[in-house]
């Protein structure tokens, strides 16, 4: 290519009708089908997202790119040898997720002195330029524009042949107007991934399950065991999380089942939360960890990091490692939970029991003091109990009397709604010589009105409380009205982020009366 045509393309007179047009000044024109427009943000550049609808096709994402020219490309190909050249990576900087800003940054840097030398650019498209190199060099491409848009929940790829599809969080799954180019594309964001948390992915060893720098989830399989071609799917975490404002507000959860679960966080109970897929089982297990003590130490096992914890908490999360392609390596779920237990824990939280020799580790550690916090996929609490003691899982029915409360999620899929659907607890009975767990019902919701309602009044839960702290009735019943009170204040205030919720909740522990002032 001739540098006189690369010039003139830094000159901007391509970039000021493509970009300039499109990320400068939102478009008035509405289309056929329009339903919404917004705006995003990533690497200092703006984009607009169009959720279209049009005649016989699925929900349309469409998401303003400016198109770049072959001269562009050739010009952005350059610069990206002059910065590796110029920019010294150590293999440690590659690999380690913890300097990826920092090498960002280095690039940014080093990428705009570069583009000032060469070319005379309005400050908007250098922005833009550096993005697609920042992205190019150091992420994945044209997908990191949707990893930065906080409405979506998934985005996956499933071969070069087919656009990106996306799930909103307000209207579900969608088709995008990007593509990756090649099935080698898919395979390098794919290695990207897996080589910065210490994996491979290969033709041997065709799946991968990882995270990204950003904490969200990634999943990838190679071809042919995808027939279609190489896939990779991200489940995006939020970047402010939920808390129990959220869930009291949009109605998840009630204050006074919140207040419940804290008062059994805060005295060691054990919980249990049930529910079916994506119901919501992890998101209302990471809402109730700021309820611990802050002087108790916290050990979380997961398959992948989940949990997202306040900053004041002393925790200590672990999470499995699979085996290399040699089938050398591997950390297994049980091998933590093992583990766990020498590592002198108050409070253990398991992900999901799967297997029984992972159930049967964590019920013993209830039986022997400690305070354990699981999810189990079962859709009631009755369910719960079938799937716990019946095989593949087969705990033996008297180690369940360690659970005190078993709370259910419930998501309509229709119309979206997820909601906490039953509260109750296990009660022991012996029926003709045979130890048995039944459930009892404390709370449901209640689908006419959208409520959640008290079914019948708690038994066992308040007696291993009193039994367990000396508290009578009353001072149980003044505690949990106490608890309700600060959230229902948290929520009139819509105190709602993590900082904001973890800070009340560590000066209830350290200064309640100061913050019950505060809160009369």
């Amino acid at each position: 290519m001739k540098k006189k045509e690369i010039k003139k393309e830094g000159s901007g007179r391509y970039l000021k009708k493509f970009v300039v047009e499109k990320i400068r000044a939102e478009s008035t024109e509405i289309k056929e089908g329009f339903i919404k427009k917004y705006k995003i943000k990533s690497e200092n550049v703006e984009l607009y997202v169009e959720i279209i609808k049009e005649k016989g096709k699925i929900l349309q994402y469409k998401l303003s790119i400016p198109q770049v020219t072959d001269a562009t490309h050739a010009l952005l190909d350059e610069l990206k040898r002059e910065l590796i050249v110029e920019v010294a990576i150590t293999t440690t900087e590659i690999l380690d997720p913890n300097i990826i800003e920092k090498l960002k940054q280095k690039f940014r840097e080093r990428a705009d002195v570069l583009l000032s030398e060469k070319f005379k650019l309005e400050p908007l498209m250098r922005q833009f330029l550096i993005s697609i190199l920042l992205h190019d060099m150091v992420g994945l491409g044209e997908i990191e524009f949707l990893l930065n848009d906080p409405d979506l929940e998934e985005i996956v790829i499933m071969s070069a042949n087919e656009p990106v599809r996306v799930y909103h969080k307000n209207y579900g799954w969608m088709e995008t107007n990007i593509y990756v180019k090649q099935e080698a594309q898919i395979q390098n964001y794919s290695n990207i991934i897996a080589r910065r948390v210490g994996r491979q992915i290969t033709t041997l060893t065709p799946l991968l399950d990882a995270h990204l720098v950003s904490g969200d989830r990634a999943n990838a399989v190679f071809y042919p065991i995808a027939t279609k071609g190489n896939t990779l799917t991200i489940r995006k975490f939020a970047r402010d999380p939920w808390t129990m404002v959220d869930f009291i507000q949009n109605k998840t959860c009630s204050a006074e089942v919140f207040a419940l679960l804290w008062l059994a966080i805060q005295y060691e109970l054990n919980v249990l939360i049930s529910g079916g897929t994506a119901s919501g089982k992890t998101s209302l297990l990471n809402v109730c960890m700021p309820f611990i003590p802050p002087n108790h130490r916290i050990v979380s096992i997961e398959q992948t990091r989940e949990l997202q914890l306040p900053q004041f908490l002393y925790w200590c999360p672990l999470t499995i490692r699979q085996p290399n392609p040699e089938g050398k390596g591997e950390v297994s779920m049980l091998d933590l939970v093992v583990n766990s237990l020498r590592m002198r824990p108050d409070r253990i939280i398991l992900g999901e029991i799967r297997r029984k020799e992972e159930a049967e580790v964590l019920f013993e550690a209830m039986h022997t003091g400690h305070s354990v916090y699981a999810t189990v996929h079962a859709n009631n609490i009755h369910e719960t109990i079938q799937r716990l003691i019946n095989p593949p899982i087969s705990v033996p029915a008297n180690l369940l009397s360690a659970v005190n409360l078993n709370v259910v999620m419930f998501r309509d899929r229709r119309l979206g709604l997820r909601r906490v659907y039953q509260v109750g607890e296990y009660l022991a009975a012996e029926e003709a010589e045979k130890f048995t767990i039944r459930s009892q019902l404390i709370y449901r919701w209640k689908p006419e009105t959208d409520t959640i309602v008290q079914h019948s009044t708690i038994v066992r839960l308040f007696e291993d409380l009193s039994r367990h702290t000396g508290m009578t009735q009353q001072e149980i019943d003044d505690d949990l009205a106490t608890k309700k009170k600060i959230l229902n204040w948290l929520v009139k205030n819509n105190m709602r982020s993590l900082e904001q919720v973890s800070e009340i909740v560590k000066d209830y522990y350290l200064n309640q009366d100061a913050l019950l002032k505060r809160v009369k």
